[in-house]
């Protein structure tokens, strides 16, 4: 983290409107369904979220496959905008995987309106070299799952607005 140029670098296109792909990042329910590498969870127990300038995310990742596997993250946020912008210092320590020794990332996240109700988002990571290849692919992956989930809850809202429309 000592340098002005992120390590990482990824800018993805979800089809889920802003406001729903922020709440995937800041609501514990959402983030508990796709957060990780596959393989991964989070147990809802062990989340704790104060989404505001000066506040935090926490949480701990575990994969079933691998019992020992303990990761425990916890983001102090320095800066939020409601629906637009996520930036702080990520703090990963616990039983990691790999024999990846604990460390701290800066992480911005950014999103943005795309047309057709779609939203792009930033991702910025300022982490030591020898991990944005495996942080990358972790993104990679937890980004199919937060796919997965962006698609079944918006099918889930145009299946009440269909029962409801029937039901006038």
């Amino acid at each position: 983290m000592r340098t002005n140029v992120p390590q990482l670098v990824i800018s993805r296109v979800f089809d889920a409107p802003r406001e729903l792909v922020y709440r995937a990042f800041t609501d514990p329910e959402h983030l508990a369904a796709w957060w990780g590498p596959t393989g991964t969870s989070l147990p809802r127990d062990e989340i704790e979220f104060d989404v505001r300038p000066g506040g935090f995310q926490r949480w701990t990742e575990v994969d079933p496959a691998r019992p020992g596997l303990r990761v425990h993250i916890h983001v102090d946020l320095t800066d939020v905008a409601d629906g637009r912008l996520l930036d702080g210092v990520m703090h990963v320590r616990g039983r990691l995987p790999d024999g990846i020794e604990p460390f701290e990332t800066r992480l911005r996240i950014e999103f943005h309106d795309e047309a057709d109700g779609r939203t792009r988002l930033d991702i910025r990571q300022w982490l030591p070299e020898h991990l944005a290849r495996p942080s990358e692919e972790g993104w990679r992956q937890a980004f199919t799952k937060l796919d997965a989930r962006l698609i079944r809850i918006q099918a889930v809202a145009a299946d009440h607005r269909e029962v409801g429309a029937w039901q006038s």
